[in-house]
C-alpha cells in the first residue's frame, strides 16, 4: 500500500501526529462527507486508521472516500440519518461485523440554522437537538453496547462555543450544551468499560458549512467574525481536527469528561477588553486538500 499520507500526485496530510498513531485501529466519523468530518476523517486515515465515515448523503461519502483512497488510505462508508433509530441500528449492526473492533467514534454530524427564538419552530428545534444531541448519543449508545464494551476506547463529540448562550442560535447552543452534560454524564457511566469520551468546542471555523447560511444579514457578517477573536482570525478545520486526534490517542489515556475550546479564546472576550490587532497569530494547516469556504474568499477578492 502507498503512503498513507500521500496522494497520488505527491501531496499529503502534514499531521502533527506520527503517522503509525493509529496503525490498526478503526475509528468512525459521522457526518464525515464534508467539512470538519471530512478533515478529521482524511488525518485519522493518514495516521493509519481504518475509517469508517457516515452520513445522509451517499455521494458526499463517496466524494470523501475516493479521496481518502486516492491518498492512500483504508476507509468504508455507510450512508443513514442519526436522527432514525431503526436507522442507527441496522448501520452499527453492519459496523460491528468485521474482526477489526471500533475502538474510536467522532460525533461530527449536526446542523443548525440561523433565526430567532421566537422564529423558530417547535418541529425546528427538536430536528435540531435530535441531529446534535440524540443523535450522538444514539450512534454512541449502540456502538457502546455492541462492541466497546468489550475492548474500550475513546469517543470525541463535536460541540460548539455555546458557553454564553448563542443568540440567533438557540437551538444550536440548547442542543450543544446537553451534548456537553451527555458527555461528561457517560465519561463516569462508561469509564468501566475502559471508554474515554471527551468533548471538542471549534469556535468559528473557515470550513465548507459557512456557505450553507443562504440569509444576507449573516454572509454579510461572516467575513468580520474574525474581529471577535482575540487571536483575529478564524480556526482552520485542521486545528480541529488535531485536537480531536489527540483525544483519541493514548497520549490522553487519563482525560474523560473534559471540554476542549478550540476558539482561539473567543469564548472569552469581553467588551471591556480593547480587541487589538494580533501579531505572530499563524494558522496550522495540514489538510492538502482544504477548500476555503466561498464566503471567505469572495470576501478576500
Amino acid at each position: 500500500m502507498s503512503d498513507p499520507q500521500s496522494d497520488a500526485n505527491g501531496n499529503r496530510y502534514h499531521s502533527v501526529f506520527r503517522k503509525t498513531l493509529f496503525k490498526g485501529r478503526k475509528v468512525l466519523v459521522t457526518g464525515g462527507g464534508s467539512g470538519i468530518g471530512r478533515c478529521i476523517a482524511h488525518e485519522l486515515a493518514a495516521l493509519g486508521a481504518h475509517v469508517i465515515i457516515t452520513g445522509r448523503k451517499q455521494d458526499k461519502l463517496d466524494t470523501v472516500k475516493a479521496e481518502i483512497v486516492e491518498d492512500g488510505g483504508m476507509v468504508e462508508s455507510h450512508a443513514f440519518d442519526i436522527r432514525d433509530e431503526e436507522a442507527v441500528k441496522e448501520a452499527m449492526t453492519a459496523i460491528v461485523l468485521n474482526d477489526m473492533p471500533v475502538t474510536g467514534l467522532v460525533n461530527c454530524a449536526g446542523g443548525q440554522f440561523p433565526a430567532p427564538l421566537e422564529a423558530i419552530s417547535t418541529k425546528g428545534f427538536e430536528t435540531v437537538m435530535r441531529t446534535n444531541v440524540v443523535g450522538a448519543f444514539t450512534v454512541s449508545r449502540e456502538l457502546v453496547t455492541r462492541s466497546m464494551k468489550k475492548t474500550g476506547g475513546a469517543i470525541v463529540n463535536i460541540t460548539a462555543d455555546f458557553w454564553n448562550g448563542m443568540p440567533t442560535m438557540g437551538h444550536s447552543g440548547a442542543s450543544r450544551a446537553a451534548c456537553d452534560n451527555f458527555t461528561k454524564t457517560a465519561a463516569v457511566e462508561w469509564g468501566q468499560y475502559g471508554i474515554r469520551i471527551n468533548s471538542v468546542a471549534p469556535g468559528w471555523v473557515a470550513s465548507s458549512g459557512l456557505d450553507t447560511y443562504d440569509n444576507p444579514a449573516v454572509k454579510a457578517l461572516i467575513p468580520k467574525l474574525n474581529q471577535y477573536v482575540p487571536l483575529r482570525r478564524l480556526a482552520t478545520e485542521a486545528e480541529i481536527s488535531s485536537a480531536v486526534i489527540f483525544l483519541l490517542s493514548e497520549g490522553a489515556n487519563f482525560i474523560s469528561g473534559a471540554s476542549l475550546r478550540v476558539d482561539g479564546a473567543g469564548s472569552l472576550h469581553s467588551p471591556l477588553w480593547p480587541m487589538l490587532k494580533a501579531t505572530n497569530s499563524e494558522s496550522y494547516q495540514g489538510f492538502h486538500r482544504a477548500i476555503t469556504p466561498k464566503v471567505l474568499s469572495e470576501s478576500e477578492g
